[in-house]
Formats: C-alpha cells, structure tokens, sequence
C-alpha cells in the first residue's frame, strides 16, 4: 500500500505551542503509512534539532509568507504530495491557496489553535479566513471551545470540525527531565528552599504576566517564595520594571527561552498560567505531565477543557489578581501528601493527550481525508 505524503507547513519550527505540535506530529507519525514533509520559510527554529533524521525538511528562500504561495505549489506538484497540513489562520489561508493553484488531486487539512476575535475589523477578517477554510477538505479544532468559536466568528459549519487536543510527548518529557540540565542560576534559587512557582510562555498581552506578577506580590508576603518566568517577548522589560515597582524583583527570575523547559517545571511546587485567552494551552498538560501542580485563568476555552473543570488542578478568573494568589496560596500549603495526590491525579489527566493516542486520530483524519472520494 502507498505511503500517503503529507506535507507540514509553518512559519518557522520555533518556540511556540504549534510548532511543538507539529513536532509531536511528525515525530509520532505511523512511518508505515505516511511518509513527512516539512516545509518552513526560511526562519532557523530551535526545534529543529529535534526533527527525526527521516523527516525531508525544505526551508523557502524566503520570509514572506505571501510569498510562498508558488513555491509551496511547485513542491507540492514535484514531491507528488498528498495532503498538506498547516496550522495558524494566515499559514492556512496560504496552504488552501497552494494546493487549490497546484491543479492536482491534494487534499488539505487544517488547524486552528486559539479563541481569536475582538474589534470588527479582526471579525471580518476571520469571517475572511473561514471562507477560505471552507475550502479545505477537513478543520480540525484543538478544544471544544475553539469549535464554538470556529462556528461563530469564521461561520463554519460544526459537522465540517474535528476535535482532537494536542498531543504532548510524554516519553520526550521524561527522557528531557532524566537528561536534561538547569541554568546555575535555577540550582541557587533551589538552594534557597522556598516554595517555587513557575510559569513559561512569550511574554506578550495574551499571556498577561503582569496580573500574575500582581499575584506573586501578594503571595510573597504570606509564604517565602521565589517566581521563575520563562519565555521571551516584547514585554519583557515592562515586566522587569512592574517587579521592581511591586519591590519583588530579588525574587522573581526571566530564565527567556528554554528548549527543554521540562526539567524546570519538575523542581516547581507550582505552575501558573495567566492567560487571556487559549486554544488548548499545551503547557498546562507538560506542567501536568511532569507531575507539577496547576492553577489557570478560567479564560476562553483551552485550560477549563484541560484540567476538567478544576478536577486536575485549580481554575481562577482572568485579570484577578487576588483571586489568582488565593488559590495560590490555597495549592502552596497543601499538605506532602495532598501534594502527592495532586501530582499523580494531574500526571493520570496528562496520559489522556499522549502523543500516541492523539496522533492516532490525527492519522485517522489523515487517511479519512485523502481515500475521501
């Protein structure tokens, strides 16, 4: 039987939540049956490294998205491709385009990631984007929430979305966690045997830092405590001016980026995400995964979904500052035991998106797809 050739498109393999989907994706996939390829534009990603050696990985001469229209199609038509999956809206529209002007029988499936929406101007443009998405042959959605929205803001119809939740590598985690080693930096603030709470992601709005740093404040005048953040983004230096103003600063740490931030959240009595918005939030079930405790904005629509509605870990409100120290507070004095019960019910919760069995759907999706008549 044919190997179906499934062509992986994105912006570049970096730091983000979809690239380390993909990643999950290709990396799982049934080699048996599906033969991967991995188209960038011409962006170095710090996943890279982490392709599997049997993965073709083209780079376009360019960083134009707008730009990769032809030569997605040209690949397309020279490497006989059978189904091209992207994700992110833009990276979609481009993907539907290619394969529609490669006049040949590829299908396409894609994936949307986040609860976008906002002004009028970003509503007609998604209203845009799901014109287009109506023109693939499959939309997969990463929550329920996520769909809802699909449905509402892009005007798809809901028996054209399939649900499938990221895919988190738990063998890749525990191998990084065996394997992997802390900045020097991180031993110190460990050395120092205050409770540790961390959180990871690039430091923009969405992400909302500054009510968590808010939080932290009032945190650390109850309970000797020390906060790690990590990720980069362009509010970094707002942030490290917000935690000298909140006088917090000789206890809260950007570590930036980190390729295996697995081995940071295991020595963590606590991760928090302080979101706005999510799709799925694939950090929380890595937090989850490497058997630290969780407490999430209850924001729209990936980290209620995730933690079963506060079942595997707690849930606060978005921009609460107060409420989000409480239940803080609430996790950082729990007894060892209650501690422990936490940790195994959040790692039993972490086994339910399993690369594994996730990608399994995925290739279901797949295979569906391209034997559709």
């Amino acid at each position: 039987m044919k190997k179906i050739k499934i062509l992986f498109f994105i912006y570049q393999m970096g730091g983000g939540g979809a690239a380390r989907t993909l990643l999950n994706i290709i990396n799982n996939l049934d080699r048996n049956k599906f033969s991967p390829v991995l188209v960038t534009l011409n962006y170095n990603g710090t996943y890279e490294s982490e392709i599997q050696d049997d993965v073709a990985f083209i780079k376009l001469p360019t960083k134009r998205l707008s730009r990769s229209v032809f030569q997605l199609v040209r690949i397309i038509k020279n490497e006989n491709i059978d189904l091209v999956f992207s994700t992110i809206p833009r990276v979609n529209t481009i993907a539907i385009l290619a394969a529609k002007l490669s006049f040949t029988k590829v299908k396409t499936v894609v994936r949307e990631a986040d609860n976008l929406g906002g002004n009028w101007r970003t509503n007609l443009l998604l209203l845009g984007f799901g014109c287009m998405y109506k023109l693939s042959d499959q939309i997969v959605s990463l929550s329920e929430g996520v769909k809802e929205n699909l449905v509402q803001r892009y005007k798809v119809k809901p028996t054209s979305i399939k649900v499938i939740y990221n895919p988190v590598d738990l063998e890749a985690i525990h191998e990084k966690i065996e394997t992997g080693q802390v900045e020097p930096a991180f031993s110190e603030i460990l050395s120092k045997k205050e409770k540790l709470i961390i959180t990871a992601g690039r430091l923009v709005e969405q992400k909302d830092q500054k009510t968590l740093l808010r939080a932290f404040s009032e945190v650390t005048k109850k309970i000797n405590s020390q906060l790690v953040i990590l990720g980069e983004g362009p509010l970094k230096n707002e942030l490290i001016l917000q935690a000298k103003e909140l006088n917090i600063q000789g206890c809260v740490h950007f570590f930036g980026f980190q390729s295996n931030p697995y081995v940071y959240l295991k020595n963590a009595d606590l991760f928090v995400l302080s979101s706005k918005h999510e799709g799925f939030s694939h950090v929380i079930a890595e937090a989850l995964a490497t058997g630290t405790p969780v407490v999430s904005t209850e924001c729209k629509s990936g980290p209620a979904e995730v933690l079963n509605n506060g079942e595997y870990g707690y849930l606060c409100a978005v921009g609460d500052a107060d409420d989000m120290a409480n239940k803080m507070l609430d996790i950082l004095r729990l007894s060892k035991m209650e501690k422990k019960e936490m940790e195994a019910k959040g790692y039993s919760r972490a086994s339910h998106f399993d690369a594994k069995k996730i990608v399994k759907q995925y290739e279901e999706v797949f295979e569906k797809v391209c034997f559709k008549p």
